[in-house]
């Protein structure tokens, strides 16, 4: 094999220590000092390639925001979308669906992210930007042609929203995935996932369950931990739908989901896969342990951030708005005593600037059911928290597992 010219090889290794490896990786660049808002604005710009976000709009947000306070936030974001709504309206009552049916996708979701960081329950913008972002939502689906429908879930004495996905691509019978959302983004952020699956001839549910979405801001029905409650009315709607091989069934759950699903498939033997993106084998050590030590501060001392987490937590747990009640229910989400119970074929996806770095290989390690471990990183891209603001690289890594496996 002939050797590369040296004057060849030294303009190379040139350009690979100028372009490559001079300056930081993209996830260590910051756009806020506050984790939760900087990661919502790096999610909120990987959500472009779906069109549920267009840059300049993003950047016109946070240039007209007037603080990084939740209420300034969520105002900035109801006002873009608020915006886009009108235009949306107009280019309907003027028959041109496909800049209407655009208008009101991205309309939508900026409704969703204005309550993605925002916890004032008695706020009257908590109900309407929930139900403008379904009327958005809904709407561009029927303006669009995109292969989804609104569902609803019987689910004890209520039911819960989502909506099925059918793959125009698909055979007489395909596989499921079903989505669970996590604490923080809304069912439809889950895009990154569903429409990919679309693709591939995979059809897709995406049910906001208790502490999430519609459940929460508009039912006022908390999380619960025993979350096969909620998988198992979703697998038996599922059974229902024509089209749907039942012995094809992945379950994926994403950040706080990515701890709810491993306890659901536990229970519930009809999932052949289970994705936990990232697993955890205790949510509840992980955020309590922290606010644990923000408790033992001088209240003067503790991060600004600490008392609106617990004031979000309280909410979307049903508890009373305090350290200690907060620690305690946290505390319930522990699935040590169930890793035995899981037996199907399991995911766990992990990143290297994860905010609960080890957690995913700790719970990786703890499971004995056939497993696989995927690890995103400064070389495979979506090193942070649940891929946030690199799903295309994500998808594609997590998609080739899933066409193996399903």
């Amino acid at each position: 094999m002939a050797k590369e010219n040296p004057m060849k090889q030294m303009k190379k290794k040139m350009y690979m220590d100028k372009y490559v490896y001079s300056g930081k990786h993209w996830s260590e660049l910051k756009f806020y000092d506050h984790m939760m808002t900087d990661a919502l604005i790096k999610h909120i710009l990987g959500l472009s390639r779906y069109g549920m976000s267009d840059a300049g709009e993003v950047f016109e947000v946070m240039g007209q925001m007037k603080s990084a306070d939740e209420r300034d936030w969520a105002l900035a974001w109801g006002g873009m979308a608020e915006r886009l709504k009108r235009n949306a309206a107009r280019s309907e009552s003027r028959g041109k669906k496909v800049s209407a049916s655009s208008a009101y996708l991205r309309a939508a979701s900026y409704y969703r992210f204005a309550l993605a960081s925002f916890s004032d329950v008695n706020d009257p913008v908590m109900e309407e930007y929930t139900r403008e972002s379904i009327s958005c939502y809904r709407k561009y689906l029927g303006l669009s042609g995109y292969p989804g429908e609104a569902i609803e879930i019987p689910y004890e004495n209520t039911v819960l929203s989502g909506y099925f996905y059918r793959s125009p691509a698909a055979g007489e019978k395909a596989p499921l995935i079903i989505l669970t959302p996590g604490r923080d983004t809304l069912g439809e952020d889950t895009v990154w996932v569903y429409d990919e699956a679309l693709k591939r001839g995979i059809h897709c549910i995406v049910v906001e369950g208790p502490g999430q979405g519609a459940a929460l801001r508009l039912k006022k029905i908390p999380f619960r931990k025993d979350w096969e409650k909620v998988v198992s009315p979703i697998v038996d709607y599922a059974a229902m739908i024509p089209g749907v091989d039942m012995d094809r069934i992945a379950l994926m759950g994403i950040s706080f989901g990515g701890y709810l699903v491993p306890r659901a498939a536990a229970f519930e033997k009809r999932i052949k896969l289970c994705i936990a993106n990232p697993g955890n084998i205790s949510w509840g050590k992980s955020i309590g342990g922290a606010l644990e030590m923000a408790q033992k501060m001088p209240k003067a001392l503790r991060p600004s951030m600490v008392d609106g987490l617990v004031r979000d937590y309280a909410w979307k747990h049903g508890v009373e708005n305090s350290i200690d009640a907060v620690i305690r229910e946290l505390k319930k989400y522990d699935n040590s005593d169930i890793l035995d119970k899981l037996t199907c074929r399991t995911l766990v996806m992990d990143a290297s600037a994860d905010i609960n770095p080890g957690e995913a290989k700790k719970f990786y390690d703890a499971i004995n059911c056939p497993k696989e471990y995927m690890l995103f990183d400064d070389e495979t891209m979506g090193q942070t928290h649940t891929q946030m603001g690199c799903y295309a690289s994500a998808s594609e890594r997590l998609f080739d597992w899933i066409e193996d496996n399903l």
